[in-house]
């Protein structure tokens, strides 16, 4: 007989149930003062962290879209479970023991409850590993295995088994287990045919594919035989209640834990691959499971990375070399703006994917594999530009308007301009030129939208029916004082620069003379090169001893008011916490402004030499040579000045 669970073991779950993990299983969370746990929220997308959770009391609360509760109600709202089913898993979870009032005995579910496929899927999967061990026509699956360099303890390690050639044994085997045929079809597990039901997957290496919790939701399976009827290589669960091949990610359960601790999510494009990252010491790898890597997928790892404005996290993308990875590659840039993480894409050179390349070369390999990544962008645009002679003026101009849209989805205005300028470096043009190019292209993927290019030309349309129709032209107002644009404080690649005008604003004594020694081109935003300019101008830092009168004497001088108020906004921002050796603080900002400043430099100077011929073009080329022999001396001068603070 059924019976209800009895209150004080539902309040026993409570108390021994330790909220955070629960939660750590799907979310990744960070201290957030004294007491307190933030991360993304799961059941919101938001791009800075306002999910909270507090242990000591057991609850959680989302401060952006109001979902709250405790560890009970979170884990029916994430899995889908009813209340009896999450009380029991935490239950088991905690070593509770649970009893059920007037003698009862737990509830037999329901046919077709998402409790009920989970349990068949973990039944299926028992039965696929116990088959891979000792059914003979699994020998075909134990060497396909073998050929790849994975053992029997690696098999067992990430669930991999076999689904017998015959048209029902797994069914059979699930009817004994108590279910029904159809429970079996709408987990997936089995289809229909003229004869009607026989199992999905049959005579082919299966892999289990589990959510963030663990669960078994679907199986990714591998043609072994020539006579398998479907011609597929790969064959995947269909969509189910429970699966979505657009949300899960295969080894993700493996990889959670490594991929918050290392702020590093590494995608691959095979199961296999995935085994292989692993078991070479990539632990944050996972995959796609039948479909390309779209927005849920960069949904759930973002949670997991705890990306966010202010992240350290990166993404690295394996595609192949060939012409379908380099499509792959340009969709991926296009989602970019879904991570605030830096994405990368990591490429060996003979076109091995990581299983062969372990296989060849061993595990050393693809380690360096993922280490010699380079930047997404940066690998679109260099494939990109493979196709045109940038020796021509011609080709230099096809080339960038080939390029320019690329960087349409791209709204975080000093990413762009970095783009514009690294851009310009490669195709050895002038940077104001590529950039208004790139502006151009956003400009006309607005207008094609409805964007807002197009209200202008809605707006000019209104204009001239109103003049054809004798409607006089209101007068137009005095154009307003044009404003320097201000910068996003959260930008990643500005908050060095913003750091030490911080600094300088609030303590320039502590910044001292070594401030005003900065080449100009150390400031890449026009807001911070106003600031720096102010500080010449009333001075420098040299001459400053702080306080009120320092800062007011800044604010008068600012051209417009929004520099003005970022003066203000600089001098009220919190710095490092109390005790932080501040002279060693100013030395890491200016060496690091510097460095910065440099490494763009070499960029450009590198970028010149590859296009440059060395025999028609001596003199120069070997001018440029020097000179990046000096920068590259400079730049290793800034990391040795560093460890010696300002002196």
């Amino acid at each position: 007989m059924a019976g209800r669970i009895r209150d004080d073991d539902i309040a026993l779950v409570r108390e021994r149930t330790r909220i955070d993990e629960v939660v750590s299983q799907y979310v990744t969370l960070r201290p957030a003062g004294t007491g307190s746990l933030k991360g993304l929220c799961p059941f919101h997308d938001e791009k800075s962290p306002s999910f909270n959770v507090r242990p000591q009391v057991g609850a959680y609360h989302c401060f952006g879209c109001g979902e709250g509760g405790d560890s009970i109600s979170f884990l029916q709202k994430i899995a889908g479970l009813g209340f009896v089913e999450s009380v029991e898993r935490l239950a088991t979870m905690a070593g509770v023991q649970l009893r059920y009032v007037d003698g009862g005995q737990p509830e037999r579910r329901q046919p077709g409850t998402r409790a009920r496929l989970i349990e068949a899927h973990k039944a299926a999967e028992e039965f696929y590993k116990e088959q891979l061990n000792s059914s003979r026509d699994a020998a075909a699956g134990r060497t396909f295995l073998a050929e790849r360099g994975f053992d029997r303890a690696a098999a067992e390690h990430f669930g991999v088994g076999f689904a017998p050639r015959g048209g029902s044994v797994l069914l059979s085997h699930l009817r004994g287990r108590g279910f029904s045929d159809d429970e079996l079809a709408t987990a997936g597990l089995a289809a229909s045919g003229a004869r009607g039901r026989y199992d999905r997957f049959r005579g082919r290496l299966v892999w289990p594919i589990r959510e963030l919790s663990g669960d078994v939701v679907g199986f990714g399976a591998r043609r072994l035989f020539d006579d398998d009827r479907i011609d597929a290589k790969y064959l995947n669960t269909p969509e189910t209640p429970i699966y979505h091949k657009s949300q899960v990610l295969y080894g993700v359960n493996l990889a959670r834990r490594e991929i918050a601790r290392q702020f590093q999510a590494v995608v691959v494009e095979g199961y296999t691959d995935v085994m292989a990252c692993h078991l070479a010491g990539v632990t944050t790898a996972v995959a796609t499971c039948g479909t390309a890597f779209g927005e849920d997928h960069a949904r759930v790892l973002r949670r997991l990375l705890l990306d966010h404005e202010e992240s350290r996290g990166e993404v690295i993308y394996t595609f192949d070399g060939d012409e379908a990875g380099q499509r792959a590659a340009v969709k991926a840039f296009e989602g970019d703006q879904q991570f605030a993480s830096q994405t990368y894409v990591a490429v060996e050179p003979d076109g091995l994917d990581p299983c062969d390349l372990r296989l060849k070369h061993g595990d050393a390999a693809v380690r360096d594999l993922i280490a010699r990544r380079i930047p997404l962008y940066r690998f679109v645009l260099e494939r990109a530009l493979d196709r045109f002679d940038l020796d021509r003026a011609d080709g230099r101009v096809d080339a960038l308007r080939a390029t320019a849209p690329y960087f349409r989805s791209v709204r975080d205005r000093a990413k762009l301009v970095g783009y514009s300028r690294e851009l310009a470096g490669m195709l050895g043009m002038d940077v104001e030129e590529v950039r208004a190019e790139v502006a151009r292209a956003a400009a006309a993927t607005g207008r094609a939208a409805g964007g807002p290019g197009s209200g202008g030309a809605r707006a000019d349309r209104a204009d001239r029916a109103g003049r054809g129709r004798g409607t006089a032209p209101e007068p137009e107002a005095a154009p307003a004082a044009p404003q320097t644009p201000l910068p996003d404080p959260r930008d990643q690649p500005l908050s060095t620069e913003r750091s030490l005008l911080r600094l300088v604003v609030q303590a320039p004594t502590v910044v001292g003379p070594a401030f005003d020694a900065l080449e100009e081109n150390v400031f890449t935003h026009p807001a911070y090169v106003a600031v720096r300019q102010l500080v010449a101008d009333v001075g420098g830092v040299g001459t400053s001893a702080g306080g009120d009168a320092w800062v007011s004497a800044l604010a008068e001088h600012a051209p417009d008011d929004a520099v003005r108020r970022l003066v203000t906004v600089l001098a009220v921002e919190p710095l490092p916490a109390s005790g932080a050796p501040e002279r060693r603080y100013a030395a890491d900002l200016l060496v690091r402004v510097q460095e910065r400043a440099v490494a763009r430099r070499i960029a450009d100077v590198k970028s010149k030499l590859q296009r440059m011929n060395p025999t028609e073009h001596t003199e120069a080329y070997n001018k440029l040579f020097g000179e990046l022999v000096a920068l590259e001396q400079h730049r290793y001068g800034l990391r040795e000045q560093a460890a010696g603070g300002l002196g």
